[in-house]
């Protein structure tokens, strides 16, 4: 992938096409192994929360440097706030409210950004880590 080229594309329910796009997109960039697969989850738990959650249309944008592998996931509902992201495990008993929790265990870089009438999700991956 050209480090200069944005990918977009609009939000929609075909998961499996996401985490296609997500893995190829990545796996072009040099991310591998569980890396890769904590991305492509990651993402996935971003699409899920702007199905469910963020008004249920939306877009992701992935690109690449020489660093690192950047997704943003953004809704149209706008009311996701950085204060949303969770620093420690949610309990147990609690049913819901994994995803964000998880994205942040799951990526080296992990931001809620809020915008009129929108809310992003920024995930980030750095190529230079070694492989778990």
């Amino acid at each position: 992938m050209n480090t200069d080229q944005h990918l977009r594309w609009a939000i929609t329910t075909d998961l499996i096409g996401l985490r296609d796009r997500v893995s190829g997109v990545a796996t072009e960039a040099g991310l591998r192994g569980h890396r890769l697969n904590d991305l492509v989850t990651a993402v996935n738990e971003a699409v899920i929360n702007v199905l469910e959650h963020g008004g249920g249309e939306g877009l992701v944008e992935i690109w690449c440097d020489a660093d690192g592998i950047t997704v943003e996931v953004t809704d149209s509902a706008g009311t996701l706030q950085p204060q949303d992201i969770h620093r420690s495990r949610p309990s147990s008993s609690t049913p819901r409210g994994f995803g964000l929790w998880l994205m942040g265990q799951l990526c080296d870089e992990f931001s809620i950004s809020q915008m009129v009438g929108r809310s992003r999700i920024r995930l980030r991956m750095t190529l230079a880590q070694s492989p778990r």
